[in-house]
């Protein structure tokens, strides 16, 4: 009996080890089965994949396809573009602008053009993915990588200027492949125009500008690095008690091997009870930078490696070749001469509430940057009398010292004036914009005689005095210097009260002085006598009367809000009129419609600006940023005074009633407003900044000019 059990329980054991051999055979050709099915997977993701990334670059190239076209000419009529220099090529770069048209519309660009001024030939650049139309923005050059282009902000406006939108956006334009990318931070400077940058190193620099919300124009002076290494932005902070230059926009920012230098600008200044005054800036800073001497322990190895940097004011030269003030000049920089190179400019005087005289400049003035800086005369040399006695020149249009501390004098008695070591300026006849000079200069300019230039004609002054090439006298034009060339492009005139964009185009060779080459002259008729009493005016006028400040008076306004594309349609806001006058009451006791906010917020905008309201609608009509105890802090006495004609309530109560009349205002208003704020953080403004705006009250604004911002 003990051997049969015994016999059973091997029996037993075996049977056991044999079914799970069985199962782990099982398991195993589960196992084979499953990873040979495995391998085709892993080739089909492979595959997958490829296709994902395929599709990827043909997206992008799509979305980076750029046209280029050969076009006839310079880009059309504009101002407040940007020209620069190729920074490793012979080119020049203009990029966006504004134009204004002889009916006060204004038109933006977002077109990229490059000059080539061996061929005479100009080509645009056309790409899907780019920046908006705008102009008063800033753009920077950079010999990295191929060469880039970075741009940052600027403005935008409707048709009609009753609305403006700053951008906060950053780009870059690759030079190689003329294709834009965005550029995305999580830190970056506010939505602002008028501003400048600079290069050095690998470093940009930004500064100042000005943002306008609606309610009063915001002037800037605020300082920012941008590190094209580790693409990121950093603000500047300075101690209180150093020195720095005041907010302004439309300054000259010049990149040097030591850092910037800041000539000028414009800025409003704001006083209680006062209309703002236009203020003409005519000092010099210099933005010393520099490599740290010793690295920072305490920086982390991905942070921002700031320069060593330091504001420093240069004084004024005593000498009579510094220019006079202005604003709406532009310089360039002379990097052969190290010598910044300004043009043109308009001095106004606004001596009371209804004069804005305005004088406008075309004279040429050099600022030699070393050590301390001194300005320096650059006036066209005369030219030489063939035989027989010298003939007496007329002066020049403009006011600028007879004798250049510029030109040697080698230069002036003209013993080697036709040697020049570059190579690019030694042959002339092969120059296409020389060799087209007599043809476009026997043109007839479309412009009066007057307008062309101050130079007394008689019989005195010679057909080949160089004084008469001067260009027109302008603002905002564009500039740039490439090797020793000046080119001068575009700008705006004013005649009586209409302004005029200019289209000239316009080449100096600053190494000989000799006399302005028109490379293209201007198309744009001036009157001789425009003044303000035109019939147009009188239309508008009467128009003024008649119309509501929301823009239904003129159906090719635009929406801010739809137009940041010059093709946008119009959107019509209804009038409100009572006593005859335009009020701000834009809401109804019923809901708004969604699709007509908008409209209504970019109108209320436009007419909060308007200084023909009355002080009782400024005064009752909320803005925004503007919580309810600020209006009714701001308003108090002109509700008391309404609660007090509608009842008989006294202290506490009338209080009450007064603070009831603010709310209900407030809360019709509260839909525009919160809209509003909705616009102007789109703009870039934070929370805290709208609040600023609103604390800081309406800004009664006078008749000039928005481009002497």
């Amino acid at each position: 009996m003990a051997k049969k059990k015994a016999g059973n329980s091997g029996s037993k054991a075996s049977a056991k080890a044999a079914k799970k051999a069985k199962i782990d055979k099982k398991i195993d050709r589960k196992e084979k089965k499953k990873q040979s099915k495995s391998k085709p997977d892993i080739e089909d993701d492979d595959e997958d994949l490829e296709a994902i990334l395929d599709k990827m670059r043909r997206d992008w190239e799509d979305q980076h396809k750029v046209t280029e076209e050969l076009v006839e000419g310079p880009p059309s009529r504009r101002a407040n573009a940007t020209l620069i220099p190729c920074p490793n090529g012979n080119h020049l770069w203009c990029i966006g602008g504004e134009f204004f048209s002889e009916d006060n519309k204004a038109y933006f660009y977002n077109d990229v053009f490059r000059y080539s001024p061996d061929k005479d030939e100009w080509r645009k650049f056309v790409s899907p993915t780019c920046p908006g139309p705008r102009s008063a923005h800033a753009v920077v050059a950079s010999p990295a990588g191929g060469g880039k282009l970075f741009l940052f902000g600027g403005e935008f406006s409707s048709l009609n200027q009753s609305t403006f939108h700053h951008y906060r956006d950053f780009w870059c334009f690759d030079i190689q492949t003329h294709s834009w990318d965005r550029i995305e931070t999580k830190v970056l400077p506010s939505a602002r125009s008028g501003h400048r940058m600079a290069m050095w190193k690998h470093y940009i620099v930004l500064f100042g500008g000005f943002y306008d919300p609606g309610i009063r124009t915001n002037y800037l002076n605020d300082l920012w690095l941008f590190d094209t290494q580790e693409y990121k932005w950093k603000q500047v902070e300075l101690k209180e008690n150093e020195p720095k230059p005041s907010p302004r926009s439309g300054f000259s920012f010049l990149s040097t091997p030591e850092g910037a230098l800041l000539h000028g600008g414009y800025c409003k200044e704001y006083q209680k009870g006062k209309r703002p005054v236009g203020v003409m800036l005519e000092d010099t800073w210099f933005l010393r930078l520099s490599v740290p001497t010793e690295p920072d322990a305490d920086r982390k190895p991905s942070s921002f490696n700031m320069p060593v940097l330091k504001w420093e004011r240069r004084k004024r030269s005593s000498t009579a070749y510094a220019p006079s003030i202005r604003s709406g000049c532009t310089m360039a920089l002379w990097q052969t001469k190290n010598t910044g190179v300004l043009f043109g400019g308009v001095t106004d005087e606004d001596t009371n509430e209804e004069t804005l005289e305005s004088v406008f400049h075309n004279d040429l003035y050099g600022y030699q940057i070393a050590e301390n800086g001194r300005w320096i005369s650059i006036t066209l040399k005369r030219p030489k009398q063939k035989g027989g006695a010298k003939k007496k020149m007329a002066p020049a249009a403009t006011a600028a010292p007879k004798l250049s501390t510029s030109v040697s004098e080698k230069e002036k008695t003209g013993s080697d004036d036709e040697k020049d070591s570059d190579e690019y300026h030694s042959d002339e006849e092969d120059k296409p914009w020389l060799k087209a000079k007599q043809q476009r200069e026997s043109r007839p300019p479309s412009l009066t005689s007057t307008a062309v230039t101050e130079t007394p004609v008689n019989d005195e002054v010679g057909p080949e005095d160089p004084n008469l090439t001067i260009p027109l006298p302008r603002y905002n034009a564009m500039l740039a210097v490439l090797r020793n060339n000046l080119f001068i492009y575009g700008g705006i005139f004013e005649r009586g009260s209409r302004e005029y964009t200019l289209d000239d185009f316009y080449l100096l060779q600053l190494d000989k002085l000799d006399r302005y080459v028109c490379l293209k002259p201007s198309d744009v008729i001036i009157p001789a006598n425009a003044d303000d009493s035109s019939s147009d005016g009188d239309d508008d006028e009467d128009s003024s009367d008649d119309e509501s400040n929301y823009g239904d008076g003129d159906d090719d306004d635009e929406s801010l809000s739809a137009t940041l594309t010059a093709d946008s349609p119009a959107k019509e806001v209804k009038n409100d009129k009572e006593d005859g006058k335009e009020m701000l009451k834009v809401i109804s006791e019923e809901e708004p419609d969604p699709d007509n906010l908008r409209a209504q917020a970019t109108a209320f905008m436009g007419v909060s600006k308007d200084q023909t309201r009355s002080a009782e609608d400024v005064v009752s009509t909320p803005l925004p940023g503007e919580t309810l105890a600020m209006f009714y802090a701001r308003s108090r006495d002109y509700w008391a005074q309404k609660a007090h004609q509608s009842s008989d309530n006294r202290g506490k109560m009338l209080r009450r009633d007064a603070f009831t009349l603010a709310q209900e205002r407030y809360t019709s208003y509260k839909p525009i407003l919160t809209e509003v704020e909705k616009i102007l953080a789109e703009a870039g403004m934070d929370e805290e900044e709208i609040r600023r705006s609103a604390a800081a009250g309406p800004d009664a604004r006078q008749g000039q000019s928005r481009n002497r911002r």
